[in-house]
């Protein structure tokens, strides 16, 4: 089998390491019967054991240099109906031309990290979402998603707002070829679903989360006075205190249940 050179301008970082591609695979809990839709399987490495489990996967690569490599190594599983390879770039993709219905497929992928947070936004605020999303990412962004230093961003309420995030192991850089500049991490997101927007416009919530991280250095009240009086000129300390909120609070501080409190009464 040819050996492709991986292509900078694509991000790609092919995954050497079997402990982290069972990791991942261990990670969405896949086996016999699940349909997993795979982002950049690369030259197969992962492919190959998501199919070991049993698993119909979906495999849409970008580079057509790799799809001759990807249907050379996977011919029986192609035949047989196991594995699908589809030539086309994820974020224009139509998830629901795959024939994939919404919670009825796992997602997991070692992406190119440049489209992390298009991949998030497709396949969480999507109306077809997985059940679980299973990616490879930056070390620093898992821990930003986590939140690991106790504060909150924009990026780890947004997954929070969809599912539940868990950081399952770090993987050093070393074990990919290329090797990356920086670690890398894999990052469970579970129990994905919009029940959180059940009782809440999804847009409006957005807007008031990113009004309220738009200046880090302001307190959160500075942050949302524009908005607050362009909704008829709601007190914002007098919210505050009803919640109960610090008059001083930094959007870092508040947990996603508090902003959802907020966005309610704004």
């Amino acid at each position: 089998m040819e050996n492709i050179r991986a292509k900078k301008s694509l991000g790609q970082n092919f995954l050497k390491s079997r402990k982290a591609l069972e990791a991942m695979v261990a990670a969405g809990g896949v086996s016999a019967g699940d349909t997993v839709l795979e982002i950049g399987p690369g030259q197969g490495a992962l492919t190959e054991k998501l199919l070991e489990t049993g698993a119909d996967v979906i495999a849409i690569e970008k580079d057509d240099r790799l799809i001759a490599v990807l249907e050379e190594k996977f011919a029986e599983a192609m035949r047989d109906g196991a594995l699908r390879l589809v030539h086309a770039d994820v974020l224009e993709e139509d998830i629901a031309a795959l024939g994939l219905k919404n919670h009825g497929y796992k997602l997991i992928a070692n992406i190119p990290y440049y489209i992390t947070g298009q991949i998030f936004r497709k396949f969480l605020s999507g109306n077809i979402q997985p059940t679980k999303l299973v990616m490879m990412v930056q070390k620093e962004i898992a821990d930003r998603i986590v939140a690991r230093d106790g504060k909150e961003s924009l990026l780890s309420l947004s997954v929070k707002a969809y599912g539940t995030p868990k950081k399952i192991m770090k993987v050093e850089k070393e074990n990919f070829s290329p090797q990356p500049k920086v670690d890398s991490a894999i990052l469970l997101v579970d129990d994905i679903s919009k029940d959180f927007f059940d009782d809440l416009d999804e847009k409006r919530f957005f807007g008031i989360l990113k009004a309220g991280f738009a200046h880090k250095r302001k307190i959160l009240a500075a942050n949302l006075k524009e908005m607050a009086e362009k909704r008829g000129g709601k007190n914002l300390s007098v919210i505050f205190s009803a919640l109960p909120l610090a008059a001083k609070a930094r959007a870092e501080e508040l947990s996603l249940d508090d902003w959802k409190k907020l966005a309610v009464v704004l």
